[in-house]
Formats: structure tokens, C-alpha cells, sequence
């Protein structure tokens, strides 16, 4: 379950803004941002090109509310039980060319 941390801090700032219904899955957040958690927890310097390709997807993917509010609260919960550098899953999007209009952070209120 460490990879979830990583996956969670990094999805929250991907998941705030829209409207529909949910069709995104849990299970789909970790698929997509598990190459970013050994990053997330002792990397430096620019994230893997895998991480960057997989957080790219996990941003097309949550398109409705719905999708941002499970992406958020995914990666709420599972940041929760590993330990990752929060500079780097702030900074994540950026790196990875994303445009995320919000703070990344594993007290973030998914319910916006």
C-alpha cells in the first residue's frame, strides 16, 4: 500500500473541477500514478517519464466532478499509510507539464 500514498497526493491536485457522474475507480487512480510513488517518497530532480505518463492519463480520466472527488478521496486515503515528500507531490503537476488549479495535500477537502 505505499505506492497509494504517492498516487493520492498527486491525484488531489488532478481531481478538483467538473461535474457528472463517477467513473473512475480507485483501483484506476493507483494504476495510473503507482510509477510516481517511489518519486513521491526519495526522488529528486525531474519525475520519471512513466509517473508523468501516468498522471497525464489519471487528469484526462477524472473529467466529472464525480471522477475528482474519487481521485481525491483515493488519494486521500491512501497517502495516509505511506510517507511521501509533500514538496515533491506539490510540485508533481508542474513537473509533469499538468495544469491543476488547486493545492495538493492529504488534508485536502474533496468534497469542492
Amino acid at each position: 500500500m505505499k505506492f497509494s500514498g504517492a498516487f493520492v497526493t498527486f491525484v488531489l491536485l488532478i481531481l478538483l473541477a467538473s461535474t457528472s457522474e463517477a467513473t473512475l475507480s480507485c483501483s484506476d487512480v493507483i494504476k495510473n500514478l503507482r510509477p510516481c510513488v517511489s518519486y513521491l517518497m526519495s526522488g529528486s530532480g525531474q519525475p520519471p517519464a512513466a509517473c508523468c505518463s501516468g498522471a497525464k492519463a489519471l487528469a484526462s480520466a477524472a473529467s466529472t466532478s464525480e471522477d475528482k472527488k474519487t481521485a481525491c478521496n483515493c488519494i486521500k486515503s491512501t497517502s495516509k499509510s505511506i510517507n511521501i515528500n509533500s514538496q515533491l507531490a506539490q510540485a508533481l503537476p508542474k513537473n509533469c507539464g499538468i495544469n491543476v488549479p488547486i493545492t495538493i495535500s492529504p488534508n485536502a477537502d474533496c468534497s469542492k
